[in-house]
């Protein structure tokens, strides 16, 4: 279980709150579903006349979560 205390942005139908730049006392708890790896990405360099080439590649890795509730503010 993980708690989010940052909270930038609150968004329902017609109400919407806005942080400037936190909302205060707003929280999100949520839970990690585990790591997954994103698209692979290709980084090449290229140097004409001198022969160089050089090609790797990358995957980013993320952490899934599963939002399990929105807390706006404390008492609310």
């Amino acid at each position: 279980m993980v708690e989010l205390d940052r909270v930038l942005f609150i968004g329902e139908d017609e109400n919407t709150l806005v942080g400037n730049p936190v909302i205060k006392g707003a929280r999100v708890v949520a839970t990690s579903l585990g790591e997954a790896k994103g698209e692979k990405v290709i980084v090449f360099k290229y140097k004409h006349k001198v022969r160089y080439r050089s090609k790797r590649g990358h995957r980013q890795t993320y952490t899934k979560i599963l939002v399990n509730e929105i807390i706006k503010r404390e008492g609310d």
